[in-house]
């Protein structure tokens, strides 16, 4: 295990909903484990009026989040870690002069000896972050005499391949690349990362891992829930953006990449973007019309109890198209991948929660056993990255009795079945990554702008293309029926759960 070297976290946005929720419970957790280094401190920063005492209760002794966690714990042991917060009011904006906010950290560094590394965490909109990197390299705060300084930054990275890159050069002219953590906490999830020791670490996969075994590729991510209240953000943003660029773009990266050199985390980013660069752009307006499909979820009854369309939910326009249901087919132009089709959905208001990466294998080429019930029963390999998290892999065995029925039977691994490993969420992961500068799991300038490259000719065709359709799909059912038209020739998309509504499944709203 890696040592994590004495620092201070800097978190900026420290009174929004995400630290309380997110960053300090990981940050219990690595507590509890004894992971955080000797001599450490979190510094809040944000534009609300409090003192330490208060941020402390805040965020730990009187956090719902940790409600839980630290109701059974010593007094001693909860008040050890939260004496590790401090707060400081950056006043009524975060643009303005760090001075006072250097001394403090500063001051901060003497007192506890956590030298001069500091992570800042931008846990702020994405127009602040150019500004508040602009003030911590005013203040001198970026530069790396004394100590290491790191930049994390969430997402959403950008709007649009233009905004990324602008994004990019902003934050570039104040902190070098190497000190920019662009956080994706869907990498942070281990099931997420098995993809890569699933298929490098075991040659009962890697050698199958090509066009001359796989027949085709099926990612889903699909959420219960609708837009709940995040209806104002996610109108301007979409099932596309909100998902696919990021989140799924970069399950794919794992999927599609080349074997790297070795698990050093540039060798791993380089071929991330390798793949991602591969991916086979759609410019012409008959291949989007082909291999696009977006819809929006209508009102439903879904175990009798009536759920809002999209365009009802608080702050949508009432005339919306953004889409709630994006499904993609592409092609990656590379030796491994020709010709071989990857189906790429994401959508709320599924029958379930659920993520998962489908490798559908071909047939054997010579069937001595389809007249036997093997038709239809490829073999699979279901990489389950939430919930119930795991890997199934399914194939053909002979029903017992006379003749050659087969009959699908599965393997199955589940990480619930490791009762002794913990399973670090993906904060708590991506936290203790920083702090001991593994970038693996974050996205690199590069990756970010190959993504969207990628994407940017879909959404605009979206927008402005001819003959784009929105279509309808009731909350509760797996999307608009004529989304399974987009696997031409190859059947329907794996559903993994039962619907729980019986409305009809498709209609043309727009």
């Amino acid at each position: 295990m890696n040592k994590t070297e004495n620092q201070i976290l800097v978190i900026f946005g420290a009174s929004g909903d995400l630290t309380a929720r997110k960053l300090v419970p990981a940050l219990y957790n690595l507590y509890v484990a004894d992971q955080l280094p000797d001599n450490f401190v979190v510094l809040g920063a944000s534009r609300s009026d409090m003192t330490d005492t208060q941020f402390r209760n805040r965020v730990v002794l009187e956090s719902s989040y940790l409600k839980d966690k630290i109701k059974d714990q010593d007094a001693d042991y909860i008040n050890t870690f939260a004496n590790k917060f401090f707060y400081e009011d950056l006043g009524g904006s975060y643009d303005t002069d760090y001075q006072r906010l250097r001394t403090r950290v500063e001051d901060l560094k003497n007192k506890y000896q956590t030298s001069g590394n500091i992570i800042y965490y931008l846990s702020t909109p994405p127009t602040l972050y150019e500004t508040i990197a602009q003030r911590l390299a005013d203040a001198g705060m970026s530069t790396q005499n004394h100590g290491w300084k790191r930049l994390v930054v969430e997402k959403p990275f950008g709007y649009s391949l233009e905004t990324a890159q602008q994004l990019n050069k902003g934050l570039q002219q104040f902190f070098k690349e190497h000190q920019i953590y662009r956080i994706d906490h869907y990498l942070g999830k281990e099931t997420v990362q098995n993809l890569l020791v699933t298929r490098f670490a075991n040659s009962i996969f890697e050698p199958l891992w090509n066009r001359n075994y796989i027949h085709h590729v099926e990612i889903t991510n699909a959420e219960k829930v609708g837009v709940e209240k995040r209806g104002g953000y996610y109108d301007k943003s979409g099932a596309l953006r909100d998902m696919f660029q990021n989140h799924l773009l970069q399950i794919v990266s794992l999927v599609v990449m080349e074997p790297p050199i070795s698990d050093a985390p540039e060798d791993i980013r380089d071929e991330k973007v390798k793949a991602l660069k591969s991916l086979r752009i759609m410019n012409d307006e008959q291949t989007l019309f082909d291999n696009t499909i977006r819809a929006q979820y209508t009102s439903s009854v879904i175990d009798g109890k009536e759920v809002k369309g999209y365009r009802e939910e608080e702050g949508v326009d009432k005339n919306s198209t953004t889409e709630t249901y994006a499904a993609i087919k592409f092609f990656v132009d590379n030796w491994r991948w020709k010709d071989i089709p990857f189906y790429v959905r994401t959508a709320k208001r599924m029958p379930t929660k659920v993520t998962e990466v489908v490798i559908h294998f071909k047939t054997p080429h010579h069937q001595i056993f389809k007249d036997s019930g093997v038709h239809d029963k490829d073999n699979k390999l279901i990489i389950r990255i939430q919930p119930d998290e795991g890997i199934l892999v399914k194939f053909g065995v002979k029903v017992p009795g006379q003749g050659f029925k087969v009959e699908r039977a599965n393997l199955d691994f589940y990480y619930s079945s490791l009762v002794e490993t913990h399973v670090m969420d993906a904060y708590e992961r991506l936290l203790l990554d920083a702090m001991q500068g593994d970038a693996t799991l974050y996205a690199r300038a590069d990756e970010v702008e190959a993504a969207w490259e990628f994407v940017d000719p879909i959404l605009k065709y979206w927008e402005d293309g001819k003959d784009v359709r929105m279509y309808g799909y009731a909350s509760g059912v797996w999307g608009p029926e004529n989304s399974n038209d987009l696997i031409e020739g190859i059947g329907e998309w794996r559903n993994p759960g039962p619907n729980l509504t019986d409305d009809p499944g498709f209609c043309v709203i727009c």
